[in-house]
C-alpha cells in the first residue's frame, strides 16, 4: 500500500538585511486578504509578500513571476544551501487561553484523494482553483505551505522540534492578530529519517487548503504530460506544513450556522422537543462548555436563546442513511445538518453564502440575527482535532465549514521551488 512520503528541501526565503525586518514582509495567506489589509502590506515595504501572493496588477501572475524574478536576482530571495525541515511554532491566545502549535514545514508528495495517502476531510463548495493554478505556472513556485495533520502518540516529533527550539530561531515574528512565529531549521540527515520514520506508514489529512491541494496535483499532471520526469522531480511535491494531531497547540474553532432565508418556528421546536431537551439560555458559552461531551446547540432567533441536548443517539439513527460510520454519526454538525436542517426543519440542500454562512465567532453570529441579516443562528461546539482524524480515515468528508483551524498559517518565510529542473534529493 502506497503511504506518505515527505522530503527536505533547499527553501528559498528573504535575506533578512535586504529587506530590514521581516514582519515587514510577512502576511497572511492570499485568501484572507482584503482589499484594505492588502493595501496595509503594500505599504509596509516595497518587498511585501502580498507582492507576490496578491499583485494589484491587472496582470498580476505576470507581475508575480517578473518580481519574483527581480528579487531572485538581486538576492532579496535567497536559497538555503542544504536540504532542510523547517520547525515552525505559532504563539497565540485565543478565546481567554494561551497556546503554542508546533509543526514542521516539509517537501509532501502528491497523490490525487482517490489513492487513499493524502485524505480530504471536508466537503468544499467550488473553489477558486483556476487562479492558483495561473499562480503556479507563471511562478514555479509553491509560494505558501499547505497544512496536514498526521499521528504522533509517543510525541517523537515534538521532541525533535523542541530540541531545535531551543537554538535562537532563524526567523521571528509577531503578526497583526498578535500571533508569534518562530522558524528553525533542521538539516541533520538523521533528525529528519525519525520525522520520516514516524510518518511512513501513514495516511495524512489535509487541515485546510483543499482546492490549493487539488490545485497541485492538476499542475503535477500537467507538467507530466510535458515533459519527461522522475520521482525525484520537485513538482511531484508540496511544501506542506504538519501538526501531529496530538499537539495541545493545535486549536479548532466552532464554525457557527446561520440560516439566510429560513425561519425557525414553534413547530420546528416542538419536532425538536422529541430528540433533545430544551432550555433557555442565560449564557451561552456556559450551556455549551457544560454539554462539550454531548451533541448540543444554542438556537437564536432574534428573541430568545434556546439550549438543545440531544437525548440519545438511538433516536435520531432514522435521520441517518445506513453507509454512515459511527464516527460520523457523532458528529455535532452531521446531527445539526441530517437531524434539524434536513429532517425537521425541510431546508433542503443549503448554499453556502445563499441560504447559509458561517462565523467564527458566537458574538459575529448573534450579531448577524440582530441586525436581520440572517433569521437564525445554530451556535456549535467545535470539533475535536481528533475526529477530523478519524472521519477522513473512514473515507467520509465533513459538512463545509466544519473545521476552523485557528490561527492560519502565515506566508512569505520559505518557498519552495518545484522548477521542472529541480530535484528532490
Amino acid at each position: 500500500m502506497i503511504m506518505v512520503e515527505i522530503r527536505p528541501f533547499s527553501g528559498i526565503h528573504y535575506d533578512e538585511e535586504k529587506i530590514g525586518s521581516m514582519e515587514k514582509v510577512i502576511t497572511q495567506p492570499y485568501d484572507k486578504i482584503p482589499l484594505e489589509l492588502q493595501d496595509k502590506y503594500y505599504g509596509k515595504s516595497e518587498y511585501n509578500f502580498c507582492r507576490l501572493i496578491l499583485p494589484k496588477e491587472e496582470e498580476r501572475y505576470k507581475a508575480a513571476e517578473e518580481r519574483l524574478h527581480k528579487w531572485l536576482k538581486e538576492k532579496v530571495l535567497v536559497s538555503d544551501e542544504k536540504p532542510c525541515v523547517y520547525v515552525y511554532y505559532q504563539e497565540f491566545e485565543v478565546l481567554g487561553k494561551s497556546y503554542t502549535r508546533k509543526g514542521f514545514i516539509s517537501a509532501v508528495k502528491l497523490h490525487p484523494f482517490e489513492e487513499g495517502v493524502v485524505l480530504p476531510h471536508e466537503q468544499t463548495h467550488k473553489g477558486p482553483k483556476i487562479d492558483r493554478l495561473n499562480m503556479l505556472s507563471a511562478t514555479e513556485k509553491n509560494l505558501e505551505p499547505g497544512f496536514m495533520l498526521y499521528s504522533d502518540p509517543e510525541n517523537t516529533t515534538i521532541g525533535i522540534f523542541d530540541e531545535a527550539s531551543k537554538d535562537e530561531a532563524e526567523f521571528e515574528v509577531e503578526d497583526e492578530y498578535g500571533v508569534k512565529s518562530q522558524v528553525w531549521r533542521i538539516e541533520s540527515p538523521s533528525k529528519i529519517k525519525k520525522i520520516q520514520e514516524v510518518l511512513k506508514d501513514q495516511q495524512v489529512v489535509i487541515a485546510d487548503g483543499h482546492h490549493r491541494y487539488e490545485t497541485a496535483v492538476t499542475y503535477r499532471d500537467q507538467i507530466r504530460e510535458k515533459m519527461e520526469w522522475d520521482e525525484d522531480s520537485a513538482f511531484n511535491y508540496r511544501m506542506t506544513y504538519m501538526v501531529p494531531v496530538e499537539d495541545p497547540g493545535l486549536v479548532v474553532l466552532p464554525g457557527h450556522r446561520l440560516l439566510l432565508e429560513h425561519e425557525f418556528t414553534e413547530e420546528h421546536l416542538q419536532s425538536i422537543e422529541e430528540y433533545f431537551v430544551i432550555s433557555d439560555v442565560e449564557d451561552v458559552d456556559e450551556f455549551l462548555s457544560d454539554n462539550d461531551d454531548t451533541t448540543a446547540f444554542v438556537v437564536y432567533d432574534g428573541k430568545k436563546y434556546i439550549g438543545l441536548r440531544l437525548k440519545g443517539r438511538s433516536s435520531i439513527e432514522k435521520f441517518f442513511p445506513d453507509d454512515y460510520s459511527e464516527d460520523y454519526k457523532s458528529l455535532d454538525v452531521v446531527v445539526l445538518r441530517d437531524v434539524i436542517f434536513e429532517g425537521i426543519m425541510k431546508t433542503g440542500k443549503l448554499d453556502i453564502d445563499e441560504t447559509i454562512s458561517y462565523e467564527r465567532w458566537a458574538e459575529d453570529a448573534l450579531d448577524k440575527v440582530k441586525k436581520r441579516d440572517a433569521t437564525v443562528a445554530f451556535l456549535v461546539n467545535a470539533t475535536r482535532p481528533e475526529q477530523v482524524l478519524k472521519t477522513a480515515k473512514n473515507g467520509e468528508r465533513m459538512p463545509e465549514k466544519s473545521t476552523d483551524f485557528y490561527p492560519k498559517v502565515n506566508s512569505g518565510f520559505v518557498i519552495m521551488d518545484i522548477g521542472k529542473k529541480q530535484k528532490l534529493l
